[in-house]
């Protein structure tokens, strides 16, 4: 398999992918394209028509979409999902509200995982937002959301490096800590720091 992602650094979406193919032991490479660079667009649509990373290459097969990825995954691993009928249900849901909701902080905490911003980007909107995703995290059943590390830790785990962008404080700090420790984790971040694009739209409190 191959997968194709943006900056390490600031590519929040091919990092649910990524963390999720590392942490289940898949055998992958990966094809990265600096996002905001010349031709990026046009090598992004020579491997997906929808232009826009992950985008999973599994022989004939390819899956763009983080959560599309995520499914695929789990046809070849189910432990991707919780196996309680009940908590694999929420775990979709919870999935599926990161995958299409919290618009406002995507906007004002944009990822950066080489920059602090502390108490930066908290409009009303946010903080709303930030109150619902401390909702989701509280009811955690172990070290990760359903205990052992399913996919949707993998949707939540781009908030945990905004969070810590931004300081955001919350009160389950032992998960974000868990999250933070994982080995995958640690790789991508090392990844990230190693990068030598800055994009000043994205740097975005300099």
């Amino acid at each position: 398999m191959r997968l194709v992602i943006g900056n390490f650094n600031y590519s929040s979406w091919s990092l649910r992918a990524w963390i999720a193919l590392k942490v289940f032991g898949f055998e992958f490479d990966v094809a990265r394209i600096p996002l905001y660079g010349p031709g990026a667009k046009e090598e992004i649509l020579g491997h997906s028509p929808a232009g826009k990373v992950p985008i999973l290459e599994d022989g004939d097969t390819v899956v763009w979409d983080s959560l599309a990825i995520l499914e695929y995954l789990a046809e070849k691993n189910p432990r991707l999902w919780p196996s309680n009928p009940g908590e694999r249900a929420m775990a979709r849901a919870i999935s599926a509200e990161m995958h299409a909701g919290f618009p406002n902080l995507r906007q004002h905490m944009s990822m950066n995982v080489r920059r602090r911003y502390p108490g930066k980007g908290r409009t009303p909107e946010v903080l709303g937002e930030i109150g619902r995703i401390e909702q989701i995290w509280s009811q955690a059943k172990g070290p990760f959301l359903f205990g052992a590390f399913t996919a949707a830790d993998a949707m939540y785990a781009p908030v945990v490096l905004r969070f810590r962008t931004y300081d955001v404080q919350v009160s389950n700090r032992a998960y974000m800590e868990a999250v933070l420790a994982l080995p995958a984790m640690k790789e991508w971040i090392a990844a990230a720091e190693r990068e030598a694009e800055s994009i000043l739209q994205f740097d975005v409190y300099e």
